[in-house]
């Protein structure tokens, strides 16, 4: 099974979603982390999933909709490592980093 590793940044968009759904009374707050966390899972076991995008990089859509989630991603085959290193919701444009 790859090894999934997560840069330190991907803690903190983790956090402004929390935050996000907190500020905004969503419902569905543990299952929507729960549905991200899934997804790492998806990756550990088929690291190639996610749609290649630029130098290498890969991005794997996660729930749907206005409660999706984007995580941009590198699979380094030669260590069987995936690398998360930025999560977005769909609805924003880009990843800040």
């Amino acid at each position: 099974m790859t090894r999934i590793e997560l840069a330190p940044e991907v803690l903190d968009d983790l956090e402004h979603f929390v935050e996000h759904l907190e500020q905004h009374g969503a419902d569905g707050r543990p299952e929507r982390m729960q549905e991200i966390l899934e997804a790492f899972d998806v990756l550990a076991h088929s690291p190639a999933i996610g749609r290649p995008v630029e130098d290498g990089k890969r991005e794997l859509v996660i729930g749907k909709g206005s409660r999706g989630y984007a995580a941009l991603y590198r699979y380094v085959a030669s260590v069987d490592i995936v690398f998360v290193l930025a999560l977005r919701a769909r609805r924003e444009a880009g990843f800040k980093h």
